[in-house]
């Protein structure tokens, strides 16, 4: 690369960094402007001037915006609530707010309890963040569809046993 492709990348690159910063926030424009950058050095080489440059680099930026947000939106990352928000600073608030949270998940915590080993061990598995065909080999299953059977049962005996479980 020549010195003159790199300054006119470097200039570039702050143009697309300070565009997307403006649009999603500091935190992800270095990455998005950087894949932009990517796909102009492995696509767009034979250019060289910024006035050629400019145009094309923003509308890969358009691409890489759209696939981001669409990505985070699929995520449901864009209308996740901050924790840190969400912390009481009063003591016997945040007290209330324990004993609140543990009448809440006394009802599932009892239903769960009720169920059968196989549909303990299931629901123990996908809390753990295991994915199915984990749980396959953990709980020695034949095939993943017994894994997606045993887990419709499974749903379906908890949301009886919620019915019938009172605190």
């Amino acid at each position: 690369m020549t010195a003159a492709r790199e300054r006119v990348l470097s200039t570039l690159r702050e143009r697309i960094a300070a565009y997307a910063a403006s649009r999603i926030g500091k935190d992800f424009a270095e990455d998005l402007a950087q894949e932009a950058l990517l796909v102009i050095e492995s696509k767009y080489a034979a250019l060289e001037s910024v006035d050629d440059l400019l145009p094309v680099s923003f509308q890969i930026l358009r691409f890489k915006l759209q696939d981001w947000r669409r990505k985070h939106a699929r995520c449901g990352e864009l209308t996740m609530a901050d924790v840190t928000e969400l912390a009481l600073a009063d003591g016997a608030a945040s007290q209330l707010a324990v004993l609140e949270r543990e009448e809440l998940l006394a009802r599932p915590r009892m239903a769960i309890a009720a169920l059968d080993g196989r549909c303990r061990d299931l629901f123990r598995l996908k809390l753990d963040g295991r994915t199915f065909g984990e749980i396959q080999t953990a709980m020695g299953a034949a095939t993943l569809n017994t894994v997606y059977t045993w887990d419709f049962r499974c749903r379906k005996q908890l949301l009886a046993q919620l019915g019938e479980v009172r605190p």
